[in-house]
């Protein structure tokens, strides 16, 4: 299994780690399967009050779906649905309204932010960067934009998704545009956030998850209208997967930071 979960039962806090360090985090259709019953399973374990979601290593937190995993998934022929593997992968997805803190080190792109859109807030090491590359291989970025919209000014979520591959948001940057909430040292962001989930456990439960129920609710007509808008903007916008393979090994490799 690529997912793993500690459990502390005397802090009230669980760590669920994406442990595919070797592939940059990059979510299998296991993965993503398990990461929704894991999410399930977390709403029955009244010992865990705070959860913190990060991914092994420092190369990566997640870059989203595994390009071979991609290519597996049947599609509908009618443009007006989409079988996406990853639209259970987060918290809230599974109904899961406990707190939920992200401990971001090295890339977080395109896929990786189904989750990290789903989190309370965002802790990064200094080294993160948060990209998505969808435009430059032919791709909508809808579902992706629609998360990050929730917690980024317009036209940062606009550049970031129309700027593609050619430019990483720096940590620094995350942080000044309200993206993270704190920058660590590089390293630093899991201990950073668990003992932001340690602190946030302490507290009683339901006023906890209530508070996360009233934050939530600020947005969340929008947002689900705008992901019932999403799946229809990608099938009709998303080039041929022939030919976003070939986009993937005739793009350029470099990009700059800000």
């Amino acid at each position: 299994m690529s997912i793993r979960v500690e459990r502390d039962k005397e802090t009230g806090v669980a760590v669920v780690t994406l442990d595919r360090p070797e592939k940059h985090n990059a979510l299998t259709l296991d993965m993503a399967r398990e990461l929704g019953a894991v999410w399930g399973g977390l709403r029955y374990e009244d010992e865990i009050r705070a959860i913190v979601v990060t991914g092994a290593g420092v190369r990566a937190f997640c870059t989203g779906i595994d390009r071979e995993a991609a290519g597996n998934v049947p599609q509908p022929s009618s443009p007006y649905t989409i079988d996406d593997p990853l639209l259970t992968i987060g918290p809230k997805a599974n109904d899961l309204w406990k707190p939920v803190v992200a401990a971001v080190e090295g890339m977080a792109c395109g896929g990786a932010f189904y989750l990290l859109g789903e989190a309370e807030f965002l802790i990064a090491g200094e080294d993160a960067t948060f990209f998505d590359p969808h435009t430059t291989y032919g791709m909508v970025s809808a579902f992706e934009t629609v998360h990050m919209a929730q917690r980024m000014p317009h036209g940062e979520i606009a550049r970031m998704a129309l700027m593609g591959g050619a430019e990483r948001i720096s940590a620094r940057r995350a942080y000044e545009t309200g993206l993270v909430s704190e920058v660590t040292a590089p390293g630093g962001a899991l201990a950073a956030a668990r003992g932001a989930a340690v602190v946030i456990a302490s507290y009683p439960t339901e006023a906890v998850q209530g508070t996360v129920r009233a934050l939530w609710s600020v947005k969340e007509t929008a947002r689900a209208r705008a992901l019932a808008l999403a799946p229809h903007l990608v099938t009709l916008g998303n080039l041929p997967a022939d030919r976003q393979a070939g986009l993937f090994t005739t793009r350029a490799k470099g990009f700059r930071t800000r």
